[in-house]
Formats: C-alpha cells, sequence, structure tokens
C-alpha cells in the first residue's frame, strides 16, 4: 500500500475463485467485502492466475520481465518448485527486486514452518513482555509484528531499487516475521543481552521509567510520562503533590523505579479524584507528555487526527464509499496518490494481460475457458 501511495502500480496475484484468505476474514463485513480486506489493500490491480498451471507460472513470469519488483510470501521452496523461485525469475528478469516474506526467513532449522502474526509474536518473546503485571500474556490490538515486517520490506525495497540504480542488478531480499519482531524488541533484548536480565510484563507501565503508564481517572484513563526528573517536579505540582518530588525515594529516575509500588499508588489515587477532562485541560502546555486513552470514536474524532488527514475515502466498485487509515508519512515535494479502493477477486486479469502483456482476445478466452485465469464477473 505504502509503495502504491507513492505511484507504484502494484499488482495482487490471487487464486481464482477464493482469493486472498483475508477476504473471508470477519465479520465486520460491507456487503460481501471483508472490512479487514478492505483495511489493507488499497492500491492494487488484481489478478486471478492459478500459479500450478504451467500457462499461469508462464503469466508470472511474463509479468516479472516488465515489473521492477515481485513480493511473495511463500514457504520457502514452494514457488521454486513452480518454477517461480527467485532464480527462476531473475533468469528472465535480472533487474527485479525480489522480497521474500515467511516467517522465519529462508534457511534454518524452523524456515518450512508457516507464519501467522501471533505465532511469531509468541516466538519472538513480544507476548511474553505483553500483558498486565502478574497477568497472561496477552496479544497486541493489531498485528504488530506484521505491520513492522511489512515496513521492514517496504523499507527493504526502497534501498534495493536504489542499489539497482547504481548497479543495474536486482537482488533478492530475506523478510521475516521474526527477525522483524525480536528486531522490534530493542531495549527489552539489550537488557537481557547485556545484563541477562529476564524482563516481565509491565501492563501500561515501562519497565525502566518511572512514571511512565496509563492511570485511571473518575471516568477513563490517562497516560502520563516522566521521562526526567523535572517532567517529574511537573507531574507532581499539576496533580498537587509537591512534596513527593522532594522525597529522596523519588528523587532521580532510578529510585523511582526502586519504589514504584509506592509512587504509583500515590500517584493513582490521586489521577482518580477527577475526571479526564480536568486532568487534560491542567496538563495542556506543560511539557509533560501526557494523552487520554481514547476508543476508536474519539480516535476518529481528535482534532489532530483529523488535521493530519489519516483517514482515506473512496469508492469501492460493489460497495460503495468506504474509508481506511491513510499514509501515515507527508512529503514537502509531492502529494501521495489518490487512494484506489481495494480490487474484487480478478477485477483487473483482461486488462493487466491486454494492456501490460498484449495478449489477443482469442488467447485471453482460451485462459478463461481452461480455467488458467479467471476475470470477476462484475467487471
Amino acid at each position: 500500500m505504502n509503495l502504491g501511495d507513492l505511484g507504484a502500480e502494484v499488482i495482487k496475484v490471487e487464486k481464482p475463485g477464493t482469493g486472498d484468505d483475508t477476504r473471508s476474514w470477519g465479520p465486520p463485513f460491507v456487503g460481501n467485502e471483508s472490512v479487514y480486506f478492505l483495511s489493507v489493500n488499497r492500491n492494487k490491480k488484481s489478478i486471478a492466475i492459478d500459479l500450478k498451471n504451467p500457462k499461469g507460472a508462464k503469466i508470472i513470469k511474463e509479468l516479472a520481465a516488465v515489473s521492477d519488483v515481485f513480493v511473495e510470501n511463500y514457504i520457502p521452496g514452494k514457488l521454486a518448485a513452480m518454477g517461480l523461485g527467485y532464480e527462476n525469475i531473475n533468469k528472465v528478469a535480472p533487474q527485479i527486486v525480489y522480497c521474500s516474506i515467511t516467517g522465519y526467513g529462508q534457511t534454518g532449522p524452523k524456515c518450512q514452518r508457516a507464519g501467522y502474526d501471533s505465532v511469531a509474536a509468541a516466538v519472538s518473546g513480544l507476548l511474553h513482555i505483553t500483558g498486565t503485571e502478574g497477568g497472561e500474556p496477552v496479544r497486541p490490538g493489531v498485528a504488530m509484528t506484521d505491520l513492522a515486517t511489512g515496513l521492514y520490506a517496504y523499507g527493504a525495497i526502497m534501498a534495493a531499487l536504489l542499489q539497482r540504480h547504481t548497479t543495474g542488478k536486482g537482488m533478492h531480499i530475506d523478510c521475516n516475521l521474526l527477525s522483524s519482531q525480536v528486531a522490534c524488541l530493542t531495549y527489552i533484548a539489550s537488557n537481557f543481552l547485556n545484563c541477562k536480565t529476564e524482563t516481565k510484563r509491565w501492563g501500561t507501565g515501562h519497565a525502566s521509567i518511572v512514571p511512565y503508564q496509563g492511570f485511571k481517572t473518575k471516568d477513563g484513563y490517562i497516560v502520563v510520562g516522566a521521562g526526567n526528573d523535572n517532567q517529574f517536579a511537573t507531574v507532581c505540582k499539576i496533580l498537587n503533590l509537591t512534596e513527593i518530588s522532594h522525597d529522596p525515594k523519588y528523587k532521580n529516575n532510578q529510585q523511582r523505579v526502586l519504589n514504584r509500588k509506592e509512587l504509583i499508588g500515590i500517584l493513582s489515587a490521586r489521577f482518580l479524584e477527577e475526571e479526564t477532562t480536568k486532568w487534560l485541560e491542567l496538563f495542556e502546555g506543560s511539557g509533560v507528555p501526557y494523552g487520554p486513552i481514547n476508543s476508536m470514536k474519539q480516535v476518529f474524532a481528535d482534532s489532530q487526527v483529523l488535521h493530519n488527514e489519516l483517514v482515506m475515502e473512496m469508492n469501492h466498485p460493489t460497495v460503495g464509499k468506504i474509508a481506511v487509515p491513510g499514509p501515515a508519512v507527508r512529503y514537502s515535494q509531492f502529494q501521495v496518490s489518490e487512494p484506489k479502493p481495494p480490487p474484487l477477486i480478478g477485477q483487473h486479469t483482461l486488462e493487466i494481460l491486454k494492456d501490460t502483456l498484449g495478449y489477443k482476445d482469442d488467447d485471453l478466452q482460451e485462459l478463461l475457458n481452461s480455467g488458467v485465469v479467471a476475470q470477476h464477473e462484475h467487471i
């Protein structure tokens, strides 16, 4: 989607009939379309091809020959068995940037395992460190491992294209869920690697910074973070607890971490005395990072979210107007492309075969009749 936002023509290859697995993920659905699918498939065309048919594999090679980037997420070896592995594609498209996204990598003892976000998040330790203190492991509310892997792949593809601009040659990129999530463990991993410190779950809190967590108010929650001693003193002043900031037990972050339980108890009791809006008013302009824990309704009514234009609207061919979260980045020298709605299965099959690959009508009809390709009936 990000590459499409920047103007790339993105062709999604799907299995005739059922298409992408996420098309069936729901409810909720809008009409017959999975909202999950709609959320992650803007700016793509869809071509439905039977890859197991040699004629289907031939079409993939023809598309690769006129493309810059090839992205696949098969278990290592599966596409090679169909004649569509990196070595196969490189022969017909030496310019190709071939990006493989798997669960565990192209080689190694677990490379043949299927990979889903939650499983990779478990193996990588993310679930071990996520959840309430003393509670069960918790899956993050969105697929953070999938999202991180996609962003790593996006950056790797851009780097490979820049390298190709210099060398004229493509390359194979090995991107996987496990490596992406382990890389994202950052300071938690470093704590163990350097100090052999095994972390635990802290809920909304932070292992190394206090206070830095959510606090229950009279009618909701607010998150406050004091990253240095001056900010902590400001928090205490706002809470009318100035004596706390002078207590030797809380004089610096190290002491606050050591005396976390007592300090958080004092702060929590104070936050419960007022409503969230009151605390937001008091913290405004203080220089201390703070914010409410918002519902989705509150998120998309937030003045900054609206200002940042984080909602993209588009007209889908069967369900009409839809809205999805838009790209997070803006550029001073150009605008991102006008968003295109997520495609129907095989919506663009004939268009791509005819306009991009030059297939004639008789050949197209033969491919359709034999089931090598499929075109959505709505079009």
